[in-house]
């Protein structure tokens, strides 16, 4: 479960207050500064596991991304502020990122070429949340990683599947495409990568 800690605050106030050496993951949801529950091993598998795969593509077509350990998403003039688990950046955009090299913050959705996010209990953020702020800044691809059916039946099924919902902006909104067991993921960003949930999925099992 997270945690929300009383208080509304501005996203500036966020920054100046998150700890330097932070053993605990906190977000900043529309001015509620909310502890992240501690990820259990399996969710960091899949995490890593994505990280990987993604990586070696942009790496093979030699494209100037990058994927980032501490950045913070902000969705411009919002009091919120997110830590996704897998960001690939765009080196090229990153001149127009006003916050960028004093603060590794990002708002622009053409600096965000992919942002995935691993559901853990707390889905509604990625579902609900995170996905209407994602779509509004302009983010082109959005993964949603379901590995433990945790989210609600009417995203990943009745009975619930786990599911990786890949949400592609379209005329800026997001259209949904679903995939579970053996489907290939269709990626706009990465199109040539080849990958099923199954795989996915199997990461964190040892």
């Amino acid at each position: 479960m997270t945690q929300a800690i009383p208080k509304l605050v501005t996203f500036e106030e966020f920054v100046d207050w998150l700890p330097e050496i932070r053993r605990v993951r906190y977000e900043l949801h529309k001015g509620e500064i909310v502890e992240m529950a501690q990820p259990v091993g399996e969710h960091e598998e899949v995490k890593g596991f994505l990280a990987r795969k993604v990586t070696v593509e942009f790496d093979r077509l030699d494209l100037s991304y990058f994927m980032p350990n501490q950045v913070i998403i902000r969705p411009p003039e919002k009091d919120s502020g997110y830590f996704p688990d897998v960001l690939v950046l765009n080196r090229a955009n990153l001149v127009n990122e006003k916050l960028w090299k004093k603060e590794s913050i990002v708002s622009l959705g053409a600096s965000i070429p992919l942002v995935i996010e691993v559901v853990s209990t707390n889905w509604r953020d990625d579902y609900y949340l995170k996905y209407a702020d994602y779509e509004e800044m302009g983010i082109p691809e959005y993964w949603i990683v379901d590995y433990a059916a945790l989210g609600g039946r009417n995203f990943i099924g009745n009975p619930k599947q786990p599911t990786i919902s890949v949400c592609n902006l379209v005329d800026g909104e997001y259209q949904i495409s679903k995939f579970r067991d053996s489907d290939r993921i269709v990626s706009q960003t990465f199109p040539e990568l080849n990958l099923t949930p199954n795989q996915i999925f199997q990461a964190g099992i040892v």
